[in-house]
């Protein structure tokens, strides 16, 4: 099953005109922020390969992200870092995450279509979808963005931290990360919270 324009049609047959999908990368990872992506699309928006980020290449996402940024009707991209991770939790890091990507958007949306997660706190209609990257055209643009951008800062921490091989794993605990943290013990990028990189933390 492919995304598609199932549950923006369903909000435009309730007289919405300005539907944001919203969707985030990095809720898994050790260390590194979340970075969550807002986008409003044309109506009846078609991209080629347009798909959930996780299904999709580097190099497809990197294209299909040249595409929705020049193609996009609005987007934006907000953030919460490693340490506001550490301080609230990484669920309501992702919902500050999704608020900022929101403020960012130089168009105000009037209904939200999320990738699983709510946001009580936000006065505007919205509904949360389970896999919604895989099933909403515009949640799986967000995803692309969200991911391609989050990927990109990354790179930059392999830039601080080399040792860790960020680029490659992009702070996910892959084996390889996990044998990286027991042999230097944590950095500033990593998640201080996180229970393998606080049983590392002796070792640095």
């Amino acid at each position: 099953m492919e995304p598609d324009h199932f549950f923006e049609d369903s909000a435009h047959s309730c007289g919405y005109q300005r539907i944001a999908g919203l969707d985030e990368a990095g809720r898994g990872p050790l260390a590194g922020p979340v970075v969550a992506s807002a986008v409003i699309l044309p109506r009846r928006f078609q991209l080629c390969g347009l798909n959930d980020s996780k299904v999709l290449t580097e190099s497809q996402r990197e294209l299909l992200f040249i595409d929705l940024t020049h193609r996009a009707s609005a987007w934006a991209i907000g953030l919460a870092t490693e340490e506001e991770i550490d301080h609230l939790n990484i669920l309501e890091a992702t919902r500050l995450a999704f608020l900022r990507a929101l403020t960012a958007l130089s168009v105000i949306p009037d209904y939200l279509l999320i990738d699983a997660v709510d946001l009580p706190h936000v006065p505007i209609p919205q509904r949360a979808i389970i896999k919604g990257d895989s099933l909403s055209l515009t949640i799986a643009a967000a995803s692309i963005l969200a991911k391609v951008s989050r990927d990109r800062v990354m790179n930059e921490y392999h830039e601080r931290f080399p040792q860790y091989q960020f680029h490659i794993h992009k702070g996910y605990p892959t084996p390889q990360h996990l044998q990286l943290l027991a042999e230097y013990g944590p950095c500033q990028g990593h998640r201080q919270s996180f229970r393998p990189v606080r049983e590392c933390q002796d070792i640095a």
